[in-house]
Order: structure tokens, then sequence, then C-alpha cells
């Protein structure tokens, strides 16, 4: 599997909405998997520190009840990653719905692979 681009968030999240959260992720991965993505990866926060000049916790101006919540999604390349964001803004809102978290606090962006390693495969980048 070639990964050419990944996307990283940083999401606010209701600690209470965890499973709502989760479920979130899970009814759009199909969608965006068809697209192209390779993989998707939500992670809980469970040890996030705060830091002296910045930090998760800031970054998504987190709130008490809140937990920050880290994902990534991974591609071929990003003319695929593009195309597919393209085409999620032509859908109908409505066939949305509502969004488990505070959109307007989310942190994200895309990035080219400098270096994948793991224990199960090496690709070299």
């Amino acid at each position: 599997m070639a990964i050419g681009y990944i996307d990283g968030f940083l999401v606010p999240v209701a600690t209470a909405d965890r499973e709502t959260y989760r479920a979130h992720e899970a009814k759009w991965w199909p969608l965006f998997r068809d697209m192209g993505a390779l993989s998707i990866g939500v992670g809980w926060g469970d040890d996030v520190p705060p830091g002296k000049q910045t930090d998760f916790l800031r970054a998504v101006d987190l709130k008490e009840g809140e937990t920050v919540v880290f994902c990534w999604m991974t591609w071929p390349d990003k003319a695929t990653r593009d195309a597919a964001y393209a085409r999620m803004m032509t859908l109908d809102p409505a066939t949305l719905g509502e969004m488990p978290f505070d959109g307007k606090r989310m942190v994200y962006g895309g990035f080219v692979p400098l270096l994948l390693e793991s224990a199960q495969n090496s690709e070299g980048v």
C-alpha cells in the first residue's frame, strides 16, 4: 500500500459522545474508502498533557467535559484526496447530518509523508 498523502485532524468531542463520534467516523469511512482513501485512524485522547507553550488542548480550545480526538486518513496521492474533498462539497448538506463535534474548533491539515515505518511493513518514502 503506497501512501502518498496524509490528512490529520484534531477534534474536540464531548466526552459523553464518544460512541456517537466513533459511529460518525465509521459511517463516513466507506464513502471515503470508495473515493480512494487507503486507511483511517481515530484516536481518543487518553494521555494528552497540557504544555508550557502550546498543546493539543489549546489547539482545539478544549472545554470542560470534552476530549481531544486525533484522526488521520491516508491517500495514494494528493490528487485523489483533493478529488474526494471536491466531491464531498457537492453533497447535499441535509444528507450529511449533524457533526458530533464543534467543527469551528477542528484543526486539520494535509501532509506529504516523510517517513512511514511499521513492524509489519516497511515503506521507504
